[in-house]
């Protein structure tokens, strides 16, 4: 596998609280109009690609405790918003928690390029509670409902969870196991949203895998270069936001400050 360069920078559009969720205002209209300003913004900054995600509907439940079919119509609606808005990048589209074949469902009907899945391999326990590896599932699902051009992105040793019960599989183990369940990107991140993915992690998975490696959090215009090479991609969220918290509305400056330094970088030599 080549050395890592780069290539894109997913940007993070999170959805204000949806129907049936404890925060949630009331108008399902306001939430189209906030995403497309997003989305608007995103295109003005020349961005290589979005993901759709439902952050702010904390606390978040799995699958299996019940989430309504009206988060999964409502993100429908969401995504197709931001996939008119912006028809000529990468748009994915991310249910938590690890609702994944929600998301792929939406992502299907809204002809997203790709979604982003938590416990893909290895069971581990996060804060809303145990969370089982799916891509058996997820990929039999996919393959249901003919939508084997949606790319799944998976999370390993994600954040916000205790990897205690798979301490003694090292993250490049738990690569190669993603890669032999056939995932179609690997995702690192820190240990909570805007936290910093660990140095030595994404470099533990140099040469180990034949998978695009993306940094999940905690990239900043002050450590983009750092990472620079480390990864094939990024997903940045919490920076864009002012004063850099994932709650804050977004910063059109913080986004093209950032763009245009990844810019500059790609237009470097390679070392």
């Amino acid at each position: 596998m080549e050395e890592p360069r780069p290539g894109g920078t997913a940007l993070l559009i999170t959805v204000t609280p949806m129907p049936g969720t404890p925060l949630y205002k009331g108008s399902v209209d306001k939430l189209v109009r906030e995403v497309r300003a997003e989305a608007n913004i995103y295109s003005k900054c020349g961005v290589d690609g979005v993901l759709v995600e439902n952050m702010h509907d904390i606390p978040y439940i799995r699958p299996k405790d019940g989430i309504g079919p009206e988060i999964t119509s409502t993100m429908t609606r969401v995504a197709l918003a931001v996939r008119e808005m912006l028809p000529d990048i990468p748009c994915g589209v991310q249910i938590l928690a690890g609702c994944n074949r929600e998301a792929m469902a939406v992502a299907k009907a809204c002809q997203l390029q790709f979604i982003r899945a938590e416990g893909y391999v290895f069971g581990h326990m996060a804060d809303e509670g145990f969370t089982d590896a799916c891509g058996g599932s997820l990929l039999r699902y996919r393959k249901q409902i003919d939508a084997e051009d949606v790319l799944v992105l998976t999370d390993i040793k994600k954040k916000h969870s205790s990897h205690a019960i798979t301490s003694d599989v090292s993250i490049a183990e738990t690569a190669s196991a993603a890669e032999f369940f056939l995932s179609d990107g690997l995702i690192v991140t820190g240990s909570s949203t805007g936290s910093t993915a660990e140095l030595s992690d994404l470099q533990a998975l140099r040469g180990k895998v034949n998978l695009p490696i993306i940094i999940g959090s905690g990239l900043t215009l002050g450590n983009l270069a750092e990472y620079w090479t480390l990864a094939h991609g990024a997903i940045v969220g919490s920076h864009f936001k002012e004063s850099g918290h994932w709650s804050a509305p977004l910063c059109q400056k913080r986004v093209q400050t950032f763009m245009e330094r990844a810019e500059a970088l790609r237009c470097e030599p390679p070392s």
